[in-house]
């Protein structure tokens, strides 16, 4: 019998992970109708990681009204895993810069306290474990947001508290924690980063991904120097040193609030999300491993899911094959992790639209064809 385990990303903006591994899926039956198939679709910690893990573990969905960047009201989607003990949380809902259009982005006032509230959703659920998925931000605060929402008081030197946004954090002078929800020092946090940006710096979170959320260069100095003053008074406050730690940066800062308030450990995205998906047991015993995501290029050796993936099976000896949307510049460098081959589902010249209408039709056929061909050379069973 002939195991396939099929392991995709989502191809953005025109298929679910689930939906090209139900593709996938249907392309390995055609060519081989008595074959084993194991859907495991995948994220890398970014979009689609709540979805995917709360489909896969049979969890369910919660609904909030939390603050937004700019403190908006939004309705912000968390999960709960089907263990019943551990939440995952997109900050991107609450604090994503999906959430402010383009003329509003404003990284010096833009907050994470959104996020904050979600974590307490979670704790009010009673939730023991917390997984975050920290991608696609409107913010730059370095989670003060996010700490305040949780209990952390920030004062300026007349013991006012701050007001929330990154900009502010120029005038702190201490920091309480002596209302931090308690419940936390019972609860795992984990986030889910593929970010090693330190807070500050040329390599910080002000100089790399302010400009993208708005920031002028004049901004960029003032959010790296606010920054850099939050840093020492949480070193001197909380006894963390987060300015130079790798990953402190991502999410405008968000990594170091985690760390430094919440004690919270870093963890490659897809990384995370394969180990709760239990990756590595559903690969024993496979033939072939089907990986693939909308565009394949030299990024995607930054942990993406093909990477994750042929690292993965590359241990099991389980041979690799990635069908994506398209294969752009430098993609061939995915392959010393582990990918043996690559396909495009891209038939014939057409416009994008076109490809991304037919993606469903364009990946069971191509997988249809690359497994007829794996079978010429005589699969392993």
């Amino acid at each position: 019998m002939v195991k396939v385990v099929v392991a995709p990303d989502s191809f953005k903006g025109s298929l679910t992970a689930l939906e090209v591994a139900e593709q996938m899926k249907l392309g390995v039956k055609r060519a081989i109708p008595e074959a084993e198939v194991e859907m495991v679709p995948v994220a890398d910690g970014g979009e689609g990681t709540m979805d995917t893990l709360v489909h896969h573990t049979y969890g369910e969905q919660k609904r909030e009204s939390v603050e937004g960047p700019l403190g908006d009201p939004v309705e912000a989607k968390w999960g709960i895993l089907g263990d019943k003990e551990t939440a995952v949380i997109e900050m991107a809902e609450a604090s994503g810069f999906n959430l402010v259009s383009s003329d509003r982005l404003n990284p010096l006032q833009a907050s994470t306290y959104g996020t904050g509230q979600l974590i307490k959703c979670a704790l009010d659920y009673g939730c023991k474990r917390l997984l975050l998925a920290i991608g696609g931000s409107a913010t730059n605060d370095g989670g003060a947001g996010m700490a305040t929402a949780l209990g952390v008081k920030l004062f300026d030197e007349a013991g006012v508290e701050l007001k929330r946004g990154g900009a502010q954090l120029k005038r702190l002078h201490s920091i309480s924690i002596e209302d931090l929800d308690p419940r936390l020092r019972d609860v795992e946090v984990v986030v889910a980063s593929d970010v090693t940006n330190p807070l500050c710096g040329p390599n910080g979170a002000s100089f790399i991904f302010g400009p993208q959320k708005g920031a002028t260069d004049l901004m960029v100095e003032q959010l790296d120097q606010a920054l850099s003053h939050y840093a020492a008074v949480v070193k001197e406050t909380v006894g963390k040193d987060v300015k130079d730690l790798p990953g402190a940066g991502a999410a405008g800062g968000l990594g170091a609030g985690l760390i430094a308030f919440l004690d919270a450990g870093l963890q490659p995205g897809v990384d995370l999300v394969l180990d709760v998906l239990g990756f590595d047991e559903k690969v024993n015993g496979a033939s072939l491993v089907l990986t693939g995501e909308g565009k394949t290029d030299e990024q995607t050796s930054f942990g993406k899911v093909p990477m994750g993936v042929g690292l993965r099976a590359k241990q099991k000896q389980v041979p690799v094959i990635c069908i994506s949307g398209s294969l752009d510049d430098g993609y061939k460098k995915v392959a010393k992790y582990g990918v043996d081959a690559f396909f495009s589902i891209t038939d014939r010249p057409q416009t994008l639209d076109c490809a991304m209408e037919r993606a469903d039709q364009l990946v069971a056929e191509t997988v249809e064809q690359v497994i007829s061909v794996y079978c010429l050379r005589g699969p392993r069973s």
